[in-house]
């Protein structure tokens, strides 16, 4: 009888010579970046991409982030102006994605970018994804490694139980850093809020006007979600709630006692896993500040909402 659970190895060379095997070979593996664990293959291979879509049950009209190692291979698949390099200067690598111009002739599938003149691409800090990108020698698109719509995972075991054996091999490195996913900006307007915040840019960020189409990935209205109802601002939890607490609001789980941000970031997707797992009938969360890094914090948990 075939093993249920996916393949977890621990992060080191030999996980490492067989995830570079598999996505040679046109397989997705998940791997831990400094945001939250991504599933990754080829982005050159349509076949390998199409698996992605495929396991995490993807629209295709969504399109996907691409992982490079170094600024100097970005420079090679997309254009960049004077604001994208003072942003890439300044956070690559790091938790921060680019929306730039795709050149011509760029060996990206295009299904990676769903059909757009565009591409989303950063430069990721975390060592299992540098260390990947090195033994492939091929940028990866690498979404969350989840399937669409749900929690975004935090850790290998998050992953297992959202993509079960949809995905071959998880690299397990542990907790992520951050907790949230990447900062998407193109030009000067953040598409997505992330560990990176408006008061950190060089400039000032420009109000993002919502379009009826998708420009870049992390725009889906629903999204992050996780299975059972859940309730924003609460202050306390109504008969059959699970409470995730922030600063003075306790509950049965806490982002942060002392209303640190940085903390309630790390801890969110995970405080929202155990949540969903738990015995209650629905989810409330305490109201978190709309500010720095709140912003971000705030972006997941109305998408989580939305029903």
């Amino acid at each position: 009888m075939a093993d249920p659970n996916p393949r977890i190895l621990p992060y080191g060379m030999a996980a490492l010579a067989e995830a570079a095997a598999r996505i040679t070979a046109g397989e997705c593996v998940a791997v831990p970046t400094e945001t939250v664990y991504g599933l990754a293959a080829d982005a050159g291979n349509a076949d390998a991409v199409a698996g992605i879509y495929a396991a995490k049950g993807r629209p295709s009209f969504n399109p996907l982030i691409v992982h490079v190692p170094d600024h100097a291979a970005a420079e090679r698949l997309v254009m960049f102006d004077a604001d994208a390099r003072a942003l890439a200067a300044r956070f690559w690598p790091g938790p921060l994605t680019l929306v730039l111009p795709l050149r011509d002739g760029a060996p990206i599938a295009s299904l990676v970018t769903a059909g757009l003149a565009t591409l989303a691409i950063r430069v990721p800090r975390h060592r299992a994804m540098q260390a990947l990108l090195a033994a492939t020698g091929r940028p990866l698109a690498a979404p969350s490694a989840n399937a669409s719509n749900q929690l975004s995972p935090t850790r290998a075991a998050h992953v297992a139980q959202s993509l079960g054996t949809r995905v071959p091999l998880i690299l397990d490195d542990g907790a992520t850093e951050a907790g949230l996913e990447s900062t998407i900006i193109a030009g000067r307007t953040i598409l997505r809020p992330g560990p990176i915040t408006a008061a950190d840019l060089p400039f000032p960020a420009l109000p993002y006007i919502k379009e009826s189409a998708i420009t870049a990935p992390g725009q889906l209205a629903t999204h992050y979600a996780p299975r059972k109802p859940l309730r924003l601002d609460a202050t306390e939890a109504r008969p059959d709630e699970w409470l995730i607490g922030f600063g003075a609001v306790g509950g049965e789980d806490m982002l942060s006692a002392t209303g640190d941000l940085r903390e309630a970031a790390a801890r969110l997707f995970d405080a929202l896993h155990r949540a969903d797992a738990s015995d209650r009938e629905a989810i409330a969360v305490a109201p978190v500040p709309a500010e720095g890094l709140g912003v971000a914090i705030n972006d997941r948990l109305a998408r989580a909402a939305h029903r």
